[in-house]
């Protein structure tokens, strides 16, 4: 089962680990990113990143995608990370059980603009974003689970 499917551009760190992996109480994270499932190095650093006793997925899109329509994944309480508009739109359309995206950060680049003090978005972003709130999708803006929600489709 998803607990939370969170768009975070550093994927896991502190407030990953420190945070809402306890808030949750989920037993599994899993990174979906087709680069960082092709580099080993990136595999480990963030094997290193992870709370004890939690596991690391780190999967592929399309992969992640078949993963969590699997009966299995069922068991798990999953932190599905991803670090993009782009891979959490491709994600909501594979995956029926997404039905709310909380953006964490994604860092500022030339042309974005700031929705919030750690979430930038650029016009790619905002037409998938508009998209998926037409789809009914909750899009909400939450650094650490004791801030308070905030609409991302109010932001943009």
């Amino acid at each position: 089962m998803i607990k939370l499917t969170r768009i975070d551009d550093r994927l896991v760190h502190g407030q990953v680990a420190f945070t809402w992996t306890p808030a949750l109480g989920v037993d599994c994270l899993l990174i979906a990113n087709d680069k960082v499932a092709k580099d080993e190095f990136m595999k480990m650093t963030l094997g290193l990143a992870k709370p004890a006793g939690t596991k690391l997925l780190i999967k592929s899109i399309k992969d992640a995608a078949v993963f969590l329509n699997n009966e299995k994944s069922r068991n798990m309480k999953i932190l599905l990370i991803i670090n993009s508009v782009k891979d959490a739109y491709a994600l909501v359309n594979e995956v029926p059980e997404i039905r709310s995206v909380n953006f964490g950060g994604i860092r500022f680049t030339e042309g974005a603009k700031l929705i919030s003090k750690a979430v930038a978005v650029n016009d790619e972003d905002i037409n998938l974003i508009k998209e998926l709130l037409d789809k009914g999708i909750e899009l909400e803006v939450r650094q650490v689970p004791t801030d308070k929600k905030q609409m991302a489709g109010s932001l943009i």
